[in-house]
């Protein structure tokens, strides 16, 4: 446990704001980050002229953006995870061979982060890539990955409800959510059927280390005119399958 004592706050609320800017709100007042970080008015009107002046942030007079400088954060955090490396040429290879985009992602958490992605073709709206985050509830792969966690635990990330719907099909019960992490448990795989995006069908499975550990998750994505939900696992399953053993025997 670290002390206290031994933080600094100021580092702390910087990295809050930064964490307010998200697809959805990608420019923001002063009076909206304060708002989203929890923080006062004065102190998030400090913290993003910091970031502007050090680069991290462009102002406009009352709006900030953050600016590219602000992904060597990220990058630098992916360049040194081993798991990305890993990983990264056993999903070409995989997106080779049947025609599909994959990707791995962890938990971090409700939401997933992308560690490493092999694009056969623009699968959703948004450009995905690695740092890019979804909520876990209702993709593919955080379902795989909330399975994993003990239910307390996933029940808490969570939270009580109700949970946002991203389409029309999202599920935003969170008994409902566990449901079918239960059924995701016993079966070992995960199958999305347009919750995340209208058009957007996944199949996603664990990502195990040595140890048995689920350390990420690893899935094929592709357009729904191109599977029905009920054949992802006869098509895609017993590759996803083989990918999990490779990595497995990887991954220490």
């Amino acid at each position: 446990m670290i002390a206290e004592r031994d933080m600094m706050g100021g580092l702390a609320k910087g990295l809050a704001v930064i964490e307010t800017f998200t697809a959805a709100s990608p420019r923001q007042s002063i009076a909206e980050v304060a708002a989203a970080s929890s923080l006062d008015r004065a102190t998030a009107r400090r913290c993003l002229l910091t970031l502007a002046h050090h680069g991290y942030a462009d102002w406009d007079g009352k709006f900030f953006t953050l600016t590219p400088r602000v992904l060597r954060l990220g990058t630098a955090c992916l360049a040194t995870m081993p798991l990305p490396q890993i990983v990264q040429p056993l999903l070409d290879r995989l997106s080779e061979e049947i025609g599909e985009s994959s990707s791995v992602s962890i938990l971090d958490g409700a939401e997933i982060v992308y560690v490493a992605r092999a694009a056969q073709q623009k699968v959703m709206s948004i450009a995905l890539m690695p740092g890019s985050r979804l909520p876990a509830h209702c993709t593919s792969m955080g379902r795989v990955l909330l399975a994993a966690l003990p239910e307390a635990e996933a029940r808490a990330l969570l939270g009580p409800g109700p949970l946002p719907a991203r389409t029309k099909q999202t599920l935003t019960d969170p008994e409902a959510v566990l449901a079918e992490l239960a059924r995701v448990r016993a079966q070992g795989h995960a199958v999305n059927d347009q919750e995340i995006e209208i058009g957007l069908r996944s199949i996603a499975v664990p990502v195990l280390n040595a140890r048995g550990q689920v350390v990420a998750a690893l899935n094929v994505g592709l357009s729904a005119a191109r599977a029905e939900a009920a054949e992802l696992s006869a098509r895609f399953l017993p590759q996803l399958l083989r990918a999990q053993a490779e990595l497995r025997a990887m991954l220490r």
